[in-house]
C-alpha cells in the first residue's frame, strides 16, 4: 500500500494548501520519492530535465511538492521556485560518497536564502539499501545539520525505490508544518 493511499484514508479534508520544494543532486532520488509519495510506478524514471509537481494529501494539508531537476546546468533556476515554499525537502544520495561536499555546499547555498529563511528541513538520506552507503548520522555531520538554528530539521534514511523511510519523512515534515502554524497563529 502507498503512502498516498495511507493519506486517504485519513480524514482527508485539507484546510491549507501547503508547498514542497524538492531538491538535491542529479541522481539522488527527488523523482522517485516523489513518485513514491503519489503511490505512482517508480519504475520508470528518467532525469528531470525542469520540473514535476504531484499533489497529496493528508489529514490537514493538501501537499503540492515539486520536484526540481539537480542537473549542474538546472540549478541556478532552483531560486525560480522558493517564493511560497512551506517546506524544503532535501534529498542525498548516500551511496555517492564522492559528491558529498558538493551536496553540502548546494544545501547551505540553499539555507542562506532569504526565501527559504527558517522553513524547515527534510533530509532524505537515500539509497541506504546500497553497500557503500554512508549512514544517515554521518551525512548530518557531513552537511553540518547540527549548526542549524533557524529552522526545524530533520535527517531520514530512506530506500526510495522501496519507499522505505519517505512516509516517516513526510510525517516529521507535516508535524514540523503544524507546530510551525501554531507558533504564528
Amino acid at each position: 500500500m502507498g503512502l498516498l493511499s495511507i493519506l486517504r484514508k485519513l480524514k482527508s479534508h485539507a484546510t491549507k494548501e501547503l508547498r514542497l520544494l524538492l531538491l538535491g543532486l542529479d541522481n539522488a532520488g527527488k523523482t522517485t520519492i516523489l513518485k513514491s509519495l503519489a503511490s505512482e510506478d517508480i519504475t520508470q524514471i528518467t532525469p528531470t530535465q525542469g520540473f514535476n509537481i504531484k499533489s497529496v494529501q493528508n489529514e490537514n494539508f493538501n501537499l503540492n511538492v515539486w520536484d526540481i531537476g539537480g542537473a549542474r546546468k538546472i540549478r541556478p533556476y532552483w531560486r525560480n521556485y522558493f517564493e511560497n515554499t512551506d517546506l524544503l525537502i532535501y534529498v542525498v544520495d548516500s551511496a555517492d560518497i564522492q559528491r558529498l561536499e558538493e551536496t553540502a555546499q548546494e544545501l547551505s547555498e540553499l539555507l542562506i536564502e532569504e526565501k527559504l529563511r527558517g522553513i524547515p528541513l527534510l533530509v532524505y538520506a537515500n539509497k541506504q539499501d546500497l553497500s557503500q552507503s554512508v549512514m544517515a548520522a554521518d551525512i548530518a555531520d557531513r552537511l553540518r545539520l547540527h549548526n542549524i538554528k533557524d529552522r526545524d530539521w530533520q535527517i531520514q534514511s530512506c530506500v526510495a525505490t522501496q519507499g522505505k523511510g519517505v512516509k516517516e519523512g513526510l510525517e516529521w515534515a507535516c508535524k514540523s508544518i503544524e507546530r510551525s502554524y501554531r507558533k504564528h497563529q
